[in-house]
């Protein structure tokens, strides 16, 4: 088991069903061709920008580009950073992006589970800023 799996093993243990605000993580979407979604996970951990990035592959997009509407395959990207790191988060995001408008959208969630946002905090929180 990687030693972050073990500090959220532990951390869950300890009080799995305390609950925070959510206030201090956010949650960005972004979607990527499924050849860059890798990539782009990847380099955002890797940084500290993001704890984890899920890809959600298989996505069908529709959208209006140039004045034609597109369908494209791509894949889906939630990307979990905190609040202080999230501007950083997108600037890293757009720029690595192979699209020419890549999209990114930040929300914050109402609450979180305490063990998992204090591991969020810990991988990429305002100590690594």
């Amino acid at each position: 088991m990687a030693t972050s799996q073990k500090a959220r093993t532990r951390a869950s243990r300890t009080n799995p069903g305390a609950e925070t605000s959510g206030r201090e993580i956010r949650v960005i979407l972004s979607t990527a061709p499924a050849r860059a979604a890798a990539r782009l996970a990847r380099r955002l951990v890797d940084a500290r920008l993001a704890a984890c990035v899920n890809i959600l592959p298989g996505v069908a997009s529709i959208y209006r580009w140039k004045g034609r509407v597109e369908k494209a395959s791509e894949s889906l990207l939630l990307i979990k950073t905190t609040a202080a790191r999230a501007s950083a988060c997108l600037t890293a995001l757009a720029d690595a992006h192979p699209y020419e408008v890549p999209e990114g959208l930040v929300f914050a969630p109402c609450s979180a589970l305490a063990p998992y946002a204090s591991w969020v905090d810990a991988l990429c929180g305002s100590a690594h800023a």
